[in-house]
């Protein structure tokens, strides 16, 4: 079992980091204020994919630390893993505003219309986006810490 619910985490992950790439692959093709309908549907369907992945590996991240792995005590007196985990809930509270963001398209995405967003907030959504794909490079860097017994 211990030998699944890693499997599962470690795919929730790589599809977290994928959907983030993908994210930030689609941002960068907005140029000013000039978002196409193509890539507002785009971006909404990657930002499910991405907070479906990230709730699922939260869910089963834990599920590892309490029943599966080294248990409870191990992890939390580890610096690594609280670091790691701090980072993660920070960075899941900061992808709030892109989510909501994009949440608000909707209603122009059904009537067929390209969202109309502020190049000011456009920049915001940029910059979270950039700043998740770092917290990524501290999370990894914490995992291999980790697996190596720090």
């Amino acid at each position: 079992m211990s030998t699944l619910f890693a499997f599962l985490h470690h795919l929730c992950a790589f599809t977290l980091v994928g959907a983030l790439a993908a994210e930030f692959i689609l941002i960068g093709q907005v140029q000013g204020e000039a978002l196409s309908l193509g890539v507002a549907k785009r971006l909404t369907i990657t930002d499910a994919v991405l907070g479906v992945a990230a709730g699922l590996l939260f869910v089963v991240g834990l599920l590892r630390v309490f029943f599966f792995e080294k248990g409870a005590e191990y992890y939390f007196h580890s610096h690594a893993f609280m670091t790691k985990l701090s980072v993660f809930i920070a960075v899941s509270v900061l992808s709030v505003a892109p989510t909501l963001e994009f949440m608000s398209w909707r209603k122009a995405l059904k009537a067929g219309q390209a969202p109309v967003v502020e190049p000011k907030k456009l920049r915001f959504i940029k910059m979270i986006i950039h700043g998740e794909l770092a917290a990524v490079v501290i999370i990894l860097l914490c995992a291999a810490i980790m697996a190596r017994g720090g």
